[in-house]
């Protein structure tokens, strides 16, 4: 009894291991279920001073909203607003809103878009314009993937910007030490030139090797459109007298 008892022991825990593995599966399914009655609306422009808890103010009115994200505005885009005396907080360009319900996504998309986003006229984007556009056959999950690789890409393009800068960087550096270095020995060898010749030692270096160097400047032919304008077509006195008959 007792290797009977031991071998069923060893048997149990995998059994648990399934109805756990089932239990996840149900509950991945049924949150599969629900992402699929979901839609999602994006919103091409951001007013300014609006973020995703006032968004969520003006749109939770319409139906139940389960997620928002709004993308920050570009730095060069917000340090130029700031230098203009514009808006000095955080704006966002666009966003997407989750609505718990496909209907519910559609109605507003179709109410809203083109249409004035009213409210209290003290609000700072009561004369603004929804700009709103239902995304059909597409997930919060296509969502994030597209915010991704958007990330990614502005990343890769802000390493190679960087990457060349440092380059640049680099270059001039190495040219800046290659200039010191030159000017150093044409320093030194100036001195060494200078003490020999009071010493009346004879010098190994020609004498001409540091004098300052000539620029030549050759004559230019002065341009012929120059001189035609000034080279007028003159008659002779002798047709002139032939035409007024000699006088």
């Amino acid at each position: 009894m007792g290797e009977k008892d031991l071998e069923i022991e060893e048997t149990s825990p995998p059994c648990r291991e399934d109805e756990t593995k089932t239990q996840v599966g149900k509950v991945k399914k049924k949150k599969k279920v629900k992402a699929e009655k979901r839609g999602v609306c994006h919103v091409s422009r951001v007013p300014p001073r609006m973020d995703h808890v006032k968004l969520r103010q003006v749109l939770s009115q319409f139906g139940e909203i389960q997620r928002i994200y709004l993308v920050p505005e570009a730095a060069a885009a917000q340090m130029n607003r700031k230098r203009a005396g514009g808006f000095r907080g955080q704006a966002f360009s666009e966003g997407w809103v989750e609505f718990t319900k496909k209907s519910v996504a559609k109605r507003v998309a179709n109410m809203l878009n083109g249409q004035q986003m009213g409210g209290r006229k003290r609000s700072s984007f009561y004369y603004d314009i929804w700009n709103v556009k239902y995304l059909s056959k597409i997930k919060w999950d296509d969502v994030t993937d597209e915010i991704a690789q958007r990330h990614a890409v502005r990343e890769q393009k802000l390493a190679l910007e960087l990457s060349a800068a440092k380059r640049e960087r680099d270059f001039y550096l190495t040219q800046v030490d290659k200039s010191r270095a030159l000017s150093s020995i044409e320093e030194r060898m100036k001195k060494k030139q200078k003490v020999q010749q009071e010493s009346g030692v004879i010098s190994d270096f020609p004498s001409d090797q540091f004098a300052p160097k000539v620029i030549r400047q050759f004559p230019q032919k002065k341009p012929v459109a120059d001189q035609a304008g000034k080279l007028k077509p003159s008659l002779s006195k002798d047709v002139l007298a032939g035409v007024f008959g000699g006088q």
